[in-house]
């Protein structure tokens, strides 16, 4: 299988035990079935679950969990343990030749501490290097990489590493052609109805003019990041879009004009 891979972006919400989870099932078979891909994932509320119950406070700077030791063993659990095998399993049950993976194994993901300007963030890290290879050769092999962010330092221990940041270092490595960025919107609405399209342009024009707002702005910001990185178009959606192969296709301008 020498196809190049898409990716997806998979939130932590999609992936809660129950009828959400069966249904991001159904609608990743049928499309892992048709060609290859990688899925990369978060699980933010289940590790907020599991602190609470172990009595951690969480804390965010700018949207990034600030991880202490104790922390850091929780999001591995989490990410690397309980959500990434949830996954796998559902898929391999379905004929899926899922391979779990977290950015630890095989050195898959590196990083270095990341550098905040509003205060240390603990063991949070950014990407340094993708062992892109290491993807491709299982993909080759028939096998669908289910990635974990957590991510390993130079020091031999753990980072934790932002799903979306994750997934646009690996994109970006891989030079895949298409990306999915799974949410909870069907795609980019105008007046109510959805955009199938956009050149990464006409978005931020739309971003500018106030006709993307609120909540979509971060989301369509994460698809021109996509763009920016390489990646030739990227898709929000939401899980009945994923099933029904609608949402909205952000292109990057090459992408665009011969599509």
């Amino acid at each position: 299988m020498n196809e190049t891979p898409g990716l997806i972006k998979i939130g932590g919400a999609e992936l809660e035990n129950g009828p959400i989870l069966a249904t991001l099932v159904d609608a990743l078979v049928p499309l892992l079935q048709q060609k290859p891909m990688v899925i990369v994932h978060g699980g933010g509320s289940d590790i907020a679950r599991l602190q609470e119950r172990l009595g951690l406070e969480a804390c965010f700077v700018d949207g990034l969990r600030v991880t202490d030791n104790a922390c850091m063993d929780v999001a591995e659990m989490v990410l690397s343990g309980a959500v990434n095998k949830r996954l796998t399993a559902r898929l391999v049950q379905r004929g899926v030749r899922a391979i779990g993976l977290s950015g630890v194994d095989g050195g898959l993901l590196r990083a270095k501490k990341l550098a905040h300007p509003k205060g240390d963030l603990g063991r949070v890290g950014e990407i340094t290097a993708v062992d892109a290879a290491c993807l491709q050769d299982l993909i080759a092999h028939g096998f669908t990489p289910v990635i974990s962010p957590i991510s390993l330092g130079d020091d031999g221990c753990p980072f934790n590493v932002n799903a979306d940041h994750a997934a646009l270092a690996i994109a970006s490595a891989l030079r895949v052609p298409e990306m999915i960025l799974l949410t909870n919107v069907p795609g980019v609405l105008n007046e109510g109805a959805l955009l199938p399209e956009l050149s990464a342009q006409q978005a931020v024009q739309m971003i500018e003019a106030g006709t993307i707002f609120g909540g979509m702005i971060p989301k369509v910001q994460s698809a021109l990041a996509a763009i920016d990185v390489g990646v030739g178009s990227a898709c929000i959606t939401d899980l009945a879009g994923l099933a029904a192969h609608t949402g909205t296709w952000v292109f990057g301008q090459t992408a665009y004009a011969s599509h």
